[in-house]
């Protein structure tokens, strides 16, 4: 059986059409995915991403634990509130999921991960606190829904939603979070729009959703939320990389931290033998076509394939990111197989859309 969100009921009630995904009944869009996309693009919209699992971890061993545990370094982590993304990685450098972690304290860190991959995520980390012996305790915080607000109007409509919260949110930077009051309001999100992802009590989602729409934010389903995703170059657990797929190789070396010499994590070594083999980059569809994921590549200097691809709204053409051979460049010209013919593309560095602009 499907699990449902605290706020299955509302987008049944407001006509979704909803769909499994990763054991969850989720809205996919709520009538036009197209006008979804361009809201958030061009003013406001919100996602129901409580599928998502925020865990806590506690104890005076959390800062070190976490160390060893992600690729990226929770010391850069100092002021409360401040996150960053990262990847937790297998022995061989794999990606077992791409998570964000929040500095509460020393001894305090709430880590956000993906909903297909959420027990998996718990049962490794409970190995790894069991085999390192750090005093530090997970706790699991099914209790709380989270609701993801985004576009260029999102923190103000936010503002309207939520009486006091300009106060404490407006100074937030990006990848910054405040509590207020028994809201968790964090400067992120997945669309390449500003705006807040808001946790909070589970039982209170279904009134901050009404409060949202009432202040003008249009309801979006995760149709639009992966069109956004794509054109903002963000990676999809499952598609761009997953436990086989190092992150050096899918475009997130940026996420791996390797300054700190004597810092050892899971999948260090690995990624250190191994180097870069394959590169991410974007790709534009010149011929009339719709790039999907896993279609076969042909460059000149050997062959890749799509990971994730989609028609955009914004640039009005079809976009994929995709693995390719080192050496390819931006505007090389490549070939693609849809549907056995070889179609024209133009390889691009992404992202391809951000901030309501087209940067392609």
């Amino acid at each position: 059986m499907p699990q449902h969100t605290p706020l299955y009921a509302t987008h049944v009630a407001a006509g979704a059409r909803m769909v499994d995904f990763a054991g969850w009944e989720m809205p996919v869009n709520y009538g036009s995915q197209i006008e979804e996309h361009h809201a958030v693009r061009r003013t406001a919209g919100m996602f129901d991403v409580s599928h998502m699992l925020a865990l806590d971890l506690d104890g005076r061993d959390a800062r070190g634990f976490l160390r060893g545990l992600i690729a990226n370094d929770v010391a850069k982590l100092s002021e409360p509130g401040k996150a960053l993304y990262a990847c937790m990685l297998n022995p061989d450098g794999g990606v077992i999921d791409d998570l964000i972690v929040y500095h509460l304290s020393d001894t305090h860190y709430r880590v956000v991960v993906n909903a297909g991959t959420a027990d998996k995520d718990v049962a490794w980390m409970h190995e790894r606190l069991q085999a390192s012996g750090a005093d530090a305790r997970l706790t699991v915080r099914r209790d709380l829904a989270m609701i993801a607000v985004q576009g260029p109007e999102a923190r103000a409509k936010v503002w309207a939603a939520i009486p006091g919260a300009e106060v404490v949110s407006a100074h937030l930077k990006p990848f910054q979070a405040v509590d207020f009051g028994e809201y968790f309001i964090a400067r992120t999100g997945y669309t390449g729009e500003d705006g807040f992802e808001i946790t909070l009590p589970a039982e209170k989602a279904a009134g901050l959703w009404v409060d949202l729409v009432n202040a003008g934010v249009a309801p979006c389903g995760l149709g639009a939320r992966d069109t956004l995703r794509l054109e903002a170059g963000m990676a999809l657990y499952g598609n761009d990389m997953d436990e086989n797929v190092s992150p050096l190789d899918a475009g997130l070396a940026w996420t791996v931290d390797l300054k700190d010499a004597a810092r050892d994590f899971v999948g260090k070594a690995a990624l250190i033998a191994q180097g870069t083999r394959r590169q991410t980059l974007g790709l534009v569809l010149e011929d009339k076509g719709v790039l999907r994921s896993h279609q076969a590549v042909f460059c000149a200097q050997g062959d890749g394939e799509t990971t994730s691809g989609t028609f955009s709204p914004t640039l009005q053409k079809s976009i994929a990111l995709a693995r390719l051979p080192l050496g390819v460049q931006p505007g090389d010209a490549v070939e693609v197989d849809i549907r056995g013919k070889r179609l024209k593309a133009r390889v691009v560095k992404p992202p391809f859309a951000r901030n309501g602009q087209a940067l392609i």
